[in-house]
């Protein structure tokens, strides 16, 4: 996740505090979309979410954008400067956005996402998820809905009916780890072994 902070450049007004609220968060957020969703689109991207709140004096943006494939640190980090500039662009051309200070927080996805639209599970193909009362690996995602492979037997679900799944969150998948990573780290503990004797 990159943050960035940013203080208003314009001077308080006589009668009114740093940071007052000018109508509300719903409102504001709308307004951010209006701004980030298209300059996220252009870029490649997803606008999976973005939410505004108060924390004290200032707001805290918060923009998710995601990919087929996903998104590294470096990313994330690109992704942040391009939201913030078009933010400042946006605000030095007279659109009230946010009023006084406020954080930025940029980030893909975390495992914890629910899973609600075709792309969502598209981009899980190979996972475990959960969904109503079925667990099962997506193996394939079309237009008309989601393949599951539970207990070894192949569950075809339209979209329409799927509900919100959630990934879960495998600790014993070793046989997923490529066989040159592992060797690898075979090489690494050879070298402790080497360095302690």
């Amino acid at each position: 996740m990159a943050q960035r902070s940013r203080a208003a450049g314009g001077r308080p007004t006589p009668g009114s505090r740093p940071g007052a609220p000018r109508g509300d968060l719903a409102a504001r957020r709308a307004r951010l979309r209006a701004v980030v969703e298209p300059m996220v689109g252009e870029a490649g991207y997803d606008l999976e979410d973005l939410t505004i709140s108060r924390a004290g004096r200032r707001f805290v943006v918060r923009v998710v954008v995601d990919k087929d494939g996903g998104l590294d640190l470096d990313a994330v980090a690109d992704m942040s400067r391009a939201v913030s500039a078009a933010l400042d662009a946006a605000e030095e051309s007279g659109d009230d956005l946010v009023t006084g200070e406020y954080q930025l927080e940029v980030s893909s996805p975390g495992v914890d996402r629910p899973l609600t639209l075709p792309r969502h599970w598209r981009r899980n193909i190979g996972r475990l998820v959960k969904v109503g009362p079925l667990t099962g690996r997506v193996v394939g995602v079309d237009d008309a809905g989601v393949m599951l492979d539970v207990a070894g037997e192949h569950t075809a679900i339209a979209h329409d009916d799927l509900g919100t799944g959630r990934v879960q969150v495998e600790f014993n998948r070793v046989d997923e780890v490529a066989d040159d990573e592992l060797a690898e780290f075979d090489d690494d503990e050879d070298g402790m072994e080497d360095e302690q004797r």
